[in-house]
């Protein structure tokens, strides 16, 4: 999918008018079964099959809250064929609306800004719930994994469950990943989906819940691994471009601990400076050429990739500073390329965006942040890193050291839970 571009300063960026907030529209059948139709034809050629388990303890006009797991577009079109006929509105990235309005407010999308605090979602999901007699359809991981395992989900959803104390649902899905993997997102690969909605649980048990139990819940039901779900399953994928864009998030060599001296083509994964080669299997495990294979699981890859970053962290030797592109989103019409600058990152400082010859002096302190959006081949671009406020949504595209794009989530990820944790001891040692 890509996504329309114009060039223009940021001046004249920055005197474009956001859009108007608008409510949640009512969704209808006529709108439903035309985005259900349109859905087919990806859907049975990908050996689509669902089941729903509980689903007959919801009501069939009764709203509830549907959760469901981010894995890439095709979820989109599950979503309107397993939910199908029943309203529900779906809350959605405010870039996805980009010359898409009039498609997305009457199928029932309404927007949201990524990462930041917006009291403004709250009351639009109430509307959806309590006006608009709908269900609500939501993507709490906000962005596609990166390795076919849950993205770190917000620590607020579980008090929103609270909250809202309507039935909580599950549509999870295997294969959606491994179809069409965010690291070589472009080229699909033939692979079966299969979904599972799933009734997790009444109003009477969230009330009777505290917000810990309902976040174990959670953590429970986002408990996936598509790679693993492939080696269970014995599902083959023989594309001879497998392992296309793998070094995007495995960017770091296991054996020789350089970082962005991976490579990755065909069905191979190799690092140019120690010559250390990978085939990714056709039942999806990575099998060493020569020698030792450190890790045959790529989530454990990325798992290790982790823990390497979180020590850079806590001994204080992480961070970055590269050349980048920059473009802005503060509409739906377009995305907006508005020059050059530098972007950084530390513990310490944050996001630390400049550029646009002097004119755009960006920050987004690191305890803003629990994650942050880091894209290989974002739209079809290039890999990106992206932070934003109310006002702009900001892309810094790296032209060196690209491999920071598949490290700085992680480490933001992990500088908000080593803030988190040292302003828990704090609260401790008061206490004490």
């Amino acid at each position: 999918m890509k996504i329309k571009t114009l060039t223009k300063s940021y001046d004249e960026v920055m005197a474009i008018q956001p859009p108007k907030h608008f409510k949640p529209m009512k969704t209808n059948l006529f709108w439903q079964t035309l985005i259900k139709i349109i859905s087919a034809p990806a859907l049975i050629s990908s050996h689509f099959t669902h089941k729903k388990i509980g689903m007959e303890k919801l009501g069939k006009n009764e709203p509830a809250l549907i959760l469901m797991n981010h894995a890439g577009f095709t979820d989109f079109e599950i979503a309107y064929s397993v939910l199908y006929p029943r309203k529900f509105n779906t809350v959605a990235a405010f870039e996805t609306f980009m010359g898409l309005d009039w498609i997305m407010k009457p199928i029932g999308c309404f927007s949201t800004r990524k990462y930041i605090t917006e009291p403004q979602l709250i009351r639009d999901i109430k509307h959806c719930l309590v006006n608009n007699k709908s269900s609500v359809l939501m993507f709490p991981e906000a962005v596609y994994t990166l390795d076919g395992t849950c993205v770190t989900l917000p620590a607020s959803l579980a008090k929103l469950i609270k909250l809202l104390q309507v039935p909580l649902c599950m549509l999870r899905t295997n294969g959606v990943y491994l179809h069409v993997p965010a690291y070589g997102y472009v080229v699909n690969r033939d692979v079966p989906i299969h979904a599972e909605l799933r009734y997790v649980l009444s109003p009477d048990d969230i009330k009777q819940m505290s917000v810990q139990e309902i976040q174990e819940v959670i953590d429970r039901e986002f408990s996936f691994d598509d790679f693993r779900w492939q080696k269970e399953n014995n599902i083959v994928v023989d594309e001879p471009f497998r392992a296309d864009g793998l070094h995007k998030i495995l960017y770091k060599c296991p054996h020789c601990q350089q970082e962005g001296k991976m490579e990755s083509s065909g069905i191979h994964l190799t690092c140019t400076a120690c010559g250390k080669k990978w085939e990714l299997t056709e039942l999806g495990y990575l099998k060493a050429l020569e020698g030792e294979t450190y890790f045959d699981h790529v989530p454990d890859w990325y798992k290790w990739e982790r823990q390497c970053v979180r020590q850079e962290i806590l001994d204080g030797s992480y961070g970055f500073d590269v050349p980048c592109d920059i473009m802005m989103i503060v509409d739906t019409k377009a995305l907006y390329k508005v020059g050059s600058g530098r972007l950084s990152h530390n513990m310490e400082e944050g996001f630390h965006l400049t550029g646009c010859d002097g004119k755009l002096d960006y920050r987004q302190s690191s305890d803003s942040m629990y994650t942050c959006e880091a894209i290989p081949y974002w739209y079809q671009i290039d890999d990106v890193i992206g932070m934003g406020d109310h006002r702009a949504l900001y892309y810094a595209f790296p032209t060196e050291q690209k491999e920071v794009v598949g490290k700085v989530k992680l480490a933001t990820e992990e500088i908000f839970k080593i803030i988190t944790e040292q302003k828990k001891a704090k609260n401790l040692e008061r206490k004490a």
